[in-house]
């Protein structure tokens, strides 16, 4: 895990400006740095050093030193790779994955992505064409951004590295703050940085002579089959057991996080890793710490433990959202920041479990299929009627089942993170012209018109959830404490054995991610294999009804920032609200205020 940043001009001052720009993400890579510098490139990459650490410093460079790349991530079948180039005629100077990602572009070109089996971002300088190819993993694990200023092409990690170009212009990007707050983060291809851009996952970026070009390598998409349920759990066994053993790969100490639940569960399991870590909260309904510690004895691991209190929690916040880039409502994604700080005293790899909730149906709602069908048996007309005549009260439970189960997918499903209801979020802004939650999802919905509902929530979910909001809070909060993160479940082979599981190894009347706890079943020493999912609570919608964080919570919404975007009054009704227990608001609370904090500190502070 490391961080990459460079930009093509013909300016000749590159040298300090790169420097410059390495220096805001030398948090991903505190083990060492490297540059390239010609008349129209200049590269700059920050070393975790992770795979061999003697010789794998960056940037790599082909036998002719025609091609140079700097690359983020881990590729997991770099050896077997390796070893395929070398019949080929490839000279490897070093035992690194990153010099096998440049073989591989020398022999295949832009199809060396389909080779890699891994996390990545990375770049790759054909000096001979002045080409510049941009890629970023199947999965999405590792980020990668860009944009076009002043004639000079920039990327980088993490878009607080084109800050000090001086081609770079910092300017918010207002149009897309209510989708923001409809989805709990950002959910489009542009950021909250005018004219900067996430490559999204599967595709790759092209740029020459002052032009891009995107193309998409890889799709997310699931199709239910008829395959024997048996052969589905053996199948996951499989694979799970190959990812994690790929992803043990490394020359320095690997640990997992651990929670109360499967997915993590079955990772420390399976892998056995010696180390082991988990927060949790004084109140014992948010508390995973005991069911980890249960997990870890039977074990024999160590597993390290820390209490977050409420006034930790909110100071970390500004840190938190710093090194987010962009404003991430998830309340959970603020508490991996404590685990990463334990981590990080230990090992410099850590294992975490996104991706199995997308890939084997583990999310609550999707039960909904199953446990609505009897509605959905009165004919579509009548439950659209009823769906059209409920719509002013969908806020409420009742009302809300009717109103959904009247209405298409695609007319009410933005994922599970909603918030705000496009009308809600744009009642208490004040500025104008927004994108509509419809008219961004609407391409996914034609992309995906021809999947069943719960493939269609599980594919939206992983890109418009997962991506976002898990693995973008994944990468940042171990970056900020020097370590990398590995996702198992993101893995290819694993995401083979999900392709194609049948409806009922998915979910049934008792229990979600059927097939998989099943497969977990035999590793698991204990009961977390049939845990219901907690999703990492935090106790932030009581601890808003206590008068400190309330009113530091308040003094925000009557700020002069919080005047320039929403309607105070509006706004403060909110907070009236849950604090009388008059309406649970906690999520659009902390969607707003989490707003105001990330745009203080890149637009109003002087500390960037």
């Amino acid at each position: 895990m490391c961080g990459i940043v460079g930009f093509i001009n013909k300016e000749k001052n590159k040298k300090r400006i790169i420097t410059e720009m390495a220096e805001k993400i030398s948090h991903r890579g505190p083990d060492g740095e490297g540059f390239y510098i010609d008349d129209l490139v200049a590269f700059a990459h920050k070393r975790l050093a992770i795979i061999d650490i003697n010789l794998g410093v960056q940037p790599k460079y082909n036998e002719d030193n025609t091609l140079v790349i700097i690359f983020n991530g881990e590729i997991y079948n770099y050896k077997t790779l390796k070893i395929e180039l070398g019949t080929m005629g490839h000279k490897f100077k070093s035992d690194s994955d990153t010099e096998v990602i440049i073989h591989g572009y020398e022999q295949w070109g832009k199809d060396v992505v389909n080779h890699l089996r891994g996390m990545f971002a990375f770049a790759i300088w054909d000096k001979t064409k002045e080409e510049l190819f941009l890629a970023r993993d199947p999965f999405g694990i590792k980020p990668l951004y860009y944009t076009l200023m002043n004639d000079t092409f920039m990327f980088a990690s993490e878009i607080k590295a084109f800050l000090p170009n001086p081609d770079f212009k910092k300017e918010l990007n207002e149009s897309i703050i209510s989708s923001y707050l409809c989805f709990n983060s950002n959910p489009n291809e542009e950021t909250f940085f005018k004219n900067v851009y996430k490559l999204n996952p599967g595709h790759f970026l092209i740029y020459k002579d002052g032009k891009i070009t995107k193309e998409r390598y890889f799709k997310f998409e699931l199709e239910e089959t008829n395959q024997d349920y048996n052969i589905c759990v053996e199948n996951i066994k499989k694979s799970m057991n190959n990812s994690i053993n790929h992803h043990l790969i490394s020359d320095v100490s690997v640990g997992s996080f651990l929670s109360s639940g499967i997915d993590s569960s079955y990772l420390v399991s399976a892998s056995k890793v010696s180390n082991t870590y988990t927060v949790g909260y004084e109140d014992k309904y948010y508390d995973e710490i005991s069911y980890a510690q249960d997990l870890a004895e039977k074990l024999k691991i160590k597993n390290k433990s820390k209490f977050i209190t409420k006034q930790e929690y909110m100071d970390i916040l500004p840190k938190f959202l710093y090194h987010m880039d962009e404003p991430l409502a998830d309340p959970s994604a603020v508490a991996i920041s404590f685990v990463s700080q334990i981590a990080c005293e230990d090992v410099k790899v850590i294992m975490t479990g996104e991706g199995a909730d997308e890939l084997f149906a583990g999310y609550l709602p999707y039960r909904e299929e199953i446990d609505h069908s009897w509605y959905n048996k009165i004919p579509y007309i009548i439950r659209h009627l009823a769906s059209l005549i409920s719509s002013p009260l969908q806020e409420f439970r009742g009302f809300n089942f009717i109103y959904r189960r009247g209405q298409k997918l695609k007319d009410y499903y933005i994922g599970l993170a909603r918030v705000f209801t496009d009308k809600e979020a744009q009642n208490i802004l004040k500025v104008g012209n927004q994108k509509h939650t419809k008219d961004i999802l609407a391409p996914f919905y034609e992309d995906y018109k021809n999947s069943s509902n719960l493939s269609t929530r599980q594919a939206l979910d992983f890109y418009y959830w997962l991506i976002p909001d898990f693995l973008q809070a994944a990468d940042r909060t171990t970056m900020m404490y020097g370590i990398e993160g590995r996702t198992p479940f993101l893995d290819l082979e694993v995401y083979k054995s999900a392709k194609n599981l049948p409806f009922n190894a998915k979910i049934n009347k008792e229990t979600t991610k059927v097939a998989l706890r099943e497969a977990s079943k035999s590793v698991i020493p204990n009961e977390a294999y049939k845990k219901r999912k907690l999703g990492f609570p935090v106790p932030l919608r009581a601890w808003m009804r206590e008068d400190d964080i309330y009113n530091q919570i308040k003094e925000k919404f009557t700020s002069v920032t919080a005047n320039k975007f929403f309607n105070e009054k509006k706004i403060l009704k909110l907070l009236e609200d849950h604090k009388s227990e008059k309406k649970d608001c906690f999520k659009k609370i902390w969607a707003i205020y989490v707003f105001i904090i990330w745009y203080e500190i890149y637009f109003t502070e002087n500390t960037i």
